[in-house]
């Protein structure tokens, strides 16, 4: 992406929580910002590298990215970090020592929550990493909070040395709010200063760090009672007080705006005075955190009465129709079935697919049709592979899992499994992110696997970044370009095991499937085709269904996709009294990109090139209407 001119100082803007963040960053004085892309965190970067006088990279996963912060950070320069939530649980292996080593640059790392799944393998709460980790962890509760957070993390994390962890969800990431903004700091870091004692983290040297830690825990604490970041709103309605953070505060103050609440900005670690302060005002306390039980079960142990998950959901958004029943109910007061989050809307089911043309698309088809399979997932477009109509894939779990879950369902097979046949499927940003050790694993220890690797060219789900494979920054500038066929063969896999296809041309792919599977050894099948939505894919000339030829045979409805429109549908007695189903199609023609790939399955030749009509112009006194 190309540097855009940052917006004048004291200017207010309309921005995602993920564009403040970005914009605070800038103004903060960051030089190194790293990630690996992930939703809803993704956008944080994308905008990053769009400021200047910073040095950007989209990394080949999430621990990379942390590791490269972190050594800006020993360095002395601010650096920032994000990812996901899961992604947090990649990192976590460098974040458990930096928290002995410290840092002298300010160091930032958001962490984007997917409160209430929407694209997410699970629901973790990444407080808790502040928690394990002995980190401060802020919350903000809209864009300029976001924005104003990120630049009191850097200040923290200078004056403690310590990482401080921005704990973000898909409400703050992706909602947008108006947010001033201020002047960037140009801020020079002192350059890295040798101390092993400090940052060689052998036993011996990491001992007499840990007292430290602990030291610096107690402090903390005892700025987080004072800080205003923790706000005591004190209210009218002294039944109930909340204590909650982030975007449940919003929604607290939405349905009970005369309760008094606690607002956790600095929610780790937890302000226990100031949690008293609020019982003493109130006949009850509850909290409203998501989506774990963190500062309910803290304070719990600090002999607190307070209520929480016993009556709070232990999963999703606590939007006011969540709560206030909760609370109403709480407070003996009848509560009409119209209040009850239970009552959902009635909407016509839109399951998720892949896009028009996707190369993945032929993949599945294939794979559905071969019989006798155990398919191991991954993370990625390609997940959509497990729903309708393809239903090939058999387990997701998380990135790069898809290696060794295979692995071990060929080591582990019982009776059951004796003969089955055992595939991996993988996309090219995931097998860089956390495949390639799978793969090196397969080959040394003799696995029965054959691996579908989808080279798409794309980090595809996330909206279609570069990565590694596909030859560009993330700055659209050229940069070296992986080798998929040589990159596996160095992994060990036998050269004469290797095969890149077209995912379009159906007969070789299913040919080369059926095959591999068979060889008792491990199999690596590339596919070579770009995502539909970046600038690699080029798009053919469209097809339509010719109604006079088309049987109903519904073959090109296998396929799964979504340009691919069912008009009618009826049934039919053949000869042998077998009654079967017809399903009558049409192409839209507008969105088709020419794949071919329903042109293959069409028993009656009935999907051809699309010839459009010619409009009619009528004609008056030598005058074209219309």
């Amino acid at each position: 992406m190309a540097a855009v001119m940052p917006a004048p100082a004291a200017s207010r803007h309309l921005m995602s929580g993920n564009e403040a963040v970005a914009r605070a960053v800038w103004e903060a004085g960051v030089k190194v910002a790293a990630a690996y892309p992930g939703t809803p965190s993704t956008e944080m970067l994308e905008v990053i590298s769009t400021y200047p006088d910073i040095y950007a990279e989209w990394s080949v996963n999430e621990k990379v990215s942390l590791e490269v912060a972190i050594g800006a950070a020993y360095a002395g320069s601010r650096a920032f970090c994000c990812m996901k939530h899961v992604g947090m649980n990649v990192a976590s292996d460098a974040l458990m020592t930096l928290t002995l080593t410290g840092v002298v640059g300010g160091l930032v790392i958001a962490i984007a929550d997917d409160v209430g799944l929407s694209s997410s393998q699970n629901e973790q709460d990444s407080r808790y990493w502040g928690r394990f980790a002995h980190v401060p962890v802020f919350e903000p509760a809209d864009s300029q909070e976001a924005y104003e957070m990120t630049l009191a993390a850097f200040e923290l994390s200078e004056q403690f040395q310590v990482p401080v962890i921005l704990r973000m969800t898909t409400r703050i990431n992706h909602v947008k709010a108006l947010v001033t903004v201020g002047e960037r700091l140009v801020r020079v870091g002192p350059g890295f200063k040798k101390d092993p004692a400090r940052y060689v983290m052998v036993p011996g040297n990491a001992g007499k760090r840990i007292p430290l830690m602990f030291k610096r825990d107690g402090e903390l604490r005892a700025l987080a009672e004072q800080s205003p970041l923790n706000l005591i709103e004190p209210g009218s309605d002294r039944r109930v007080g909340f204590v909650t953070s982030g975007p449940a505060y919003m929604h607290v103050k939405e349905a009970f705006p005369n309760a008094p609440v606690l607002k956790l900005g600095f929610s780790w670690p937890v302000p226990f005075d100031k949690c008293r302060e609020l019982a003493a005002l109130v006949d009850q306390v509850v909290i409203v955190e998501e989506v774990e039980p963190l500062v309910e079960t803290e304070l719990k142990a600090q002999g607190l009465k307070v209520l929480g998950k016993e009556i709070m959901p232990l999963q999703g958004e606590l939007a006011p129709a969540v709560i206030k029943p909760i609370i109403a109910r709480l407070l003996g007061e009848n509560v009409p079935d119209s209040m009850s989050p239970a009552v959902a809307a009635q909407v016509f089911p839109r399951p998720p697919t892949m896009c028009v043309a996707c190369p993945h698309l032929g993949v599945y088809y294939t794979l559905s049709q071969v019989r006798n399979l155990n398919i191991s997932g991954d993370i990625g477009c390609y997940t959509l592979g497990a729903g309708h109509p393809w239903q090939a894939m058999d387990t997701c779990v998380s990135m790069g899992a898809s290696m060794g879950i295979a692995l071990g369902m060929d080591k582990g097979r019982g009776e059951a499994d004796k003969d089955k046949r055992i595939v991996a499927v993988i996309g090219d940003s995931t097998f860089l992110h956390m495949g390639m050790q799978g793969l090196l694993d397969m080959v040394y220890n003799k696995a029965n696997v054959t691996v579908l690797l989808l080279d798409n060219r794309a980090v595809g789900m996330t909206g279609g970044q570069d990565n590694p494979g596909n030859g560009r920054d993330i700055y659209g500038e050229e940069a070296p370009r992986i080798d998929f066929v040589n990159l596996v063969k160095a992994l060990g896999v036998k050269e004469e095991r290797v095969h890149k296809v077209n995912p379009y041309e159906l007969p070789v792919l299913f040919k080369t499937i059926r095959e591999e599977v068979k060889v008792p050894d491990v199999s690596v099948i590339i596919t070579d085709q770009p995502c539909v939505l970046i600038k690699d894919y080029h798009k053919l000339k469209p097809y339509e269904v010719l109604d006079d030829k088309c049987t109903g045979c519904g073959n090109c409805l296998d396929v799964g996709c979504p340009a691919i429109h069912v008009t009618r549908r009826g049934k039919e007695v053949k000869a042998s009294g077998r009654e079967v189903e017809l399903a009558f199609v049409r192409i839209e023609s507008s969105v088709c990109t020419g794949c071919g790939l329903c042109v293959q399955p069409c028993a009656p030749d009935a999907i051809q090139h699309y010839a459009p009509v010619s409009p009619i112009k009528l004609v008056k006194s030598g005058e074209v209407l219309a």
